[in-house]
């Protein structure tokens, strides 16, 4: 007992100081715990395979599809809209939808689902997301109390009153308690959030100018029109060389496009190509058409091309990048058609930036200097190869990352149809499918449609640190439990405070169960605990509904530590937290609630 409670003191210190990353902390707790023989290697490691961990993962990929396919931009956007400039009634928007989520969806899908929409929406209007991604997974939390499902100590407690007897509690039983809980935790966190701002947390990365920015720049939309193949066109069946557009039109083919849909539309898939000389133009496809108007507009209608409302740029298999003429190289005083750069790396070069000057007209005839920098076009992979293999240029930015970025807009109804289908699993209890296997499926099935540019992709969206935080505390509510730390300390307090009476009791209950929810899971607090409140009710001869919901309340209601919930961890490695943040703002909300409740709960179910 001893040695775990010393284990314990010395992690939560660890944590605090902050010097050492909180997984390894974790982990070396654990060791020690083994090596002490308090835990088997299979109790050590079961935190590894519990199903709340895997769930964990599995909603890491589902949020990052739902980022990656352009969903949580688009939501974020409407929330932008809706809130205005206005910071604190975005913040309070956020809080409630999130709250309203959490009410039907477990707390830490309900995380996974906001937390890209947050993050996307903190980017776009360049503000770190810090300040609202902690209150984000204290509302899951919160909006967990609005109904009997939302979340496992809930029902724990619903279970407890059934087996003693009693009438079972309703779905919005909670509901009161909910609204306060709700009321309580917006009060407190809107100036406490402010606290919470990283203004650091986005430096240090290496500048470069975003997609949107060189598109905008070079004002490539400005002279880029799209048009489609008709089937009767006297283009289709030849190839580009034969086109001659350049000589002809003074124009060039800069993307060629083919579409394909399935199931009305629901399953789109696009895919890109440069047009090389040898290819041949086929019905159907569409030709991202640059150069002047005029010309663009004639070549069309002798071709019977037919017009594409949408013109906009996508970089989806084929990229943008820049790259700077340096003084030795090979490509200095050569005019750009002599440089051979389509024929040795199939890239296109879609203009030239000197000093401040654009340059993108009559582009084979520019003679290149010195610190021209070239914006190039290709595969992903033709631009990365471009900056492994040659010395005659320096490549800026780094193309892999640039394409992980890319949003899969065309892949966004397929994620929404994934995403919702895997809620409405997690909702409706009659369809016989465990939530943990609804989410892995989600997760798969992201990956395998094509969601994310490549599984490699799916996996970097997984925070391994947060996962193995939870995993690796996990286990200390077992060794809690064996020593006998975890009885000593409830039926102690039963007998320290029974004999003062009711209220006294309630109080200790309550802040019982929620220091013993820092460190222990809140489902493994609320099943200890529950028992002990309804002991102590009988023994005192009053109604048991306010020491039950005091024990459910006090298992969910915990903001002080980053790994007493699982969206408590989710969101610390996205939001730059560190332990001491969550005590910061956490601990305060924590005892203000805890005072509240303890209150509240006498006046709605009394004693």
């Amino acid at each position: 007992m001893i040695i775990t409670i010393l284990v314990l003191l010395a992690t939560v210190a660890m944590f605090i100081i902050g010097k050492i990353r909180a997984d390894i902390v974790a982990l070396c707790a654990l060791t020690i715990l083994i090596l002490c023989g308090i835990l088997s290697p299979a109790e050590a490691l079961s935190g590894f395979s519990n199903p709340v961990v895997v769930m964990m993962v599995g909603l890491f990929v589902v949020g990052g599809a739902i980022l990656q396919t352009g969903l949580a931009k688009a939501a974020s956007h409407r929330i932008m809209q809706l809130a205005g400039s206005n910071d604190t009634a975005m913040f309070l928007l956020v809080v409630v939808v999130t709250a309203l989520i959490g009410a039907f969806v477990s707390n830490t899908g309900t995380v996974a689902l906001m937390m890209p929409i947050i993050v996307s929406m903190e980017m776009e209007s360049k503000k770190s997301p810090s300040r609202l991604l902690m209150p984000l997974a204290f509302a899951s939390s919160m909006g967990g109390m609005l109904t009997l499902i939302g979340t496992p100590p809930n029902l724990v407690i619903d279970e407890a009153l059934r087996e003693a007897g009693y009438d079972g509690l309703s779905f919005f039983s909670f509901f009161p308690v909910g609204i306060i809980c709700l009321a309580v935790g917006i009060t407190v966190m809107l100036p406490l959030s402010k606290l919470l701002v990283k203004t650091g947390v986005e430096e240090g990365k290496k500048s470069e100018k975003s997609l949107e920015k060189l598109v905008e720049d070079y004002r490539l939309d400005n002279n880029v029109e799209a048009y489609r193949v008709d089937g009767r066109s006297c283009i289709v069946g030849k190839s580009v060389a034969e086109l001659n557009l350049r000589a002809e039109h003074n124009i060039s083919i800069m993307e060629i496009r083919n579409e394909t849909l399935r199931h009305r539309g629901l399953i789109r898939n696009i895919t890109q190509s440069l047009p090389t000389q040898e290819r041949v133009i086929a019905a159907a496809d569409i030709l991202y058409l640059q150069g002047p108007k005029d010309e663009i507009e004639r070549f069309a209608s002798d071709a019977c091309l037919i017009k594409q409302n949408a013109n906009t740029i996508d970089f989806y298999d084929i990229g943008i990048a820049e790259i700077v003429v340096m003084p030795e190289s090979r490509l200095v005083g050569q005019l750009l058609r002599q440089s051979r750069l389509r024929e040795q790396y199939q890239i296109n070069v879609l203009g030239v930036k000197r000093s401040h000057e654009y340059i993108t007209e009559n582009l084979p005839e520019v003679k290149l200097k010195v610190g021209d920098t070239l914006l190039i076009q290709g595969q992903w992979e033709n631009i990365s190869k471009i900056d492994s293999e040659e010395e005659d240029w320096l490549l800026i930015g780094q193309p892999k990352e640039m394409a992980e970025r890319v949003t899969l807009t065309y892949k966004a109804p397929l994620a929404a149809i994934i995403m919702l289908a895997m809620i409405a699993v997690m909702v409706f209890d009659f369809i016989p499918v465990a939530p943990v296997t609804a989410v892995i499926a989600a997760g798969l099935l992201m990956v395998v449609s094509g969601c994310f540019r490549s599984v490699d992709a799916a996996y970097k969206t997984i925070n391994w640190e947060s996962i193995v935080l939870i995993a690796a505390m996990m286990p200390m509510a077992t060794a809690l439990e064996k020593t006998g730390v975890s009885a000593m300390v409830s039926h102690g307090l039963v007998a320290a405070l029974g004999g003062i009476g009711p209220m006294a009791l309630l109080c200790g209950i309550y802040f019982t169960t929620s220091l013993l929810t820092m460190f222990i899971s809140n489902t493994a607090t609320a099943v200890l605990m529950a028992p002990i409140a309804l002991s102590a009710a009988t023994e005192l001869n009053v109604s048991p509904l306010a020491f039950l919901f005091a024990v459910t309340l006090g298992a969910s209601m915990c903001f002080a530590s980053p790994f007493s919930t699982p969206p408590n961890a989710l969101v610390m490695q996205a939001g730059g937290y560190t332990f001491g943040d969550y005590v910061k703002v956490g601990l305060p909300l924590q005892i203000i609630m805890g005072i509240v409740m303890t209150i509240v709960l006498p006046l709605l179910f009394p004693l």
